[in-house]
């Protein structure tokens, strides 16, 4: 498994960079079956069911394995307990309450007694809004580095790491972790991924339908 390969592709999928929990997660662990008295560590009964909803309605199975197929509510526990800070799991909680509290503003419902139809378009608004935000904070980052640069105030400050105040919503901390997660998966990487474990004699020129169909490769 090429895990920069998968860091790649993730933070293309996430439209910018990967945050640095997740790359931590990647380079130490992958998604895999919980065991049968598996319990989560972090997320509460009800968390852990908000989260396994939204990573199914992202990553839903089809013809190959789906994100609860691969463990992936218990991959995002585990880096919540294991990677992120204590602050970062409080925010992550706080961020499922917020968006249950939602979806009985919307629907007067908890977000998992809702219909299908409804998680889906509720999961689809929150993930816009979070992605409007995150280029809004992009835009705002290029312009504040624009005018540093003009006014070459930024030249002192070259050994100092700048303050971080935008932190990555709920819904996008789940959608990157859930990627990352299935990404590095075996049946991910196998199933939905090209994967040769140790590949062989190098073919210039193939027919589409022997170079993988267009599958991107894991390795």
């Amino acid at each position: 498994m090429n895990r920069r390969e998968v860091l790649q592709r993730v933070a293309l999928l996430m439209g910018g960079a990967v945050s640095a929990p997740a790359v931590f997660g990647v380079l130490n662990g992958y998604a895999k079956p919980p065991a049968a008295d598996w319990k989560p560590a972090v997320l509460g009964e009800n968390e852990l069911a908000i989260v396994s909803r939204i990573v199914d309605i992202m990553i839903p199975r089809t013809d190959t394995p789906g994100a609860l197929d691969v463990g992936i509510p218990a991959f995002i526990d585990g880096m919540l307990k294991d990677v992120y800070s204590q602050t970062a799991r409080e925010r992550f909680v706080q961020g499922a309450h917020d968006f249950d509290a939602a979806a009985r503003a919307a629907h007067h419902k908890p977000f998992v007694k809702l219909e299908p139809r409804q998680q889906k378009a509720l999961v689809q608004k929150s993930q816009d809004a979070a992605i409007a935000d995150e280029r809004a904070e992009a835009e705002r980052r290029q312009k504040a580095l624009v005018q540093e640069v003009r006014t070459a105030s930024m030249l002192p400050q070259r050994t100092e790491s700048p303050a971080a105040t935008h932190q990555r919503s709920f819904i996008l901390t789940i959608k990157e972790l859930a990627l990352l997660g299935f990404f590095t998966s075996q049946p991910g990487a196998t199933q939905v991924l090209q994967y040769v474990a140790i590949p062989g004699a190098y073919h210039g020129c193939l027919p589409v339908n022997q170079a993988g169909n267009g599958k991107r490769w894991a390795t």
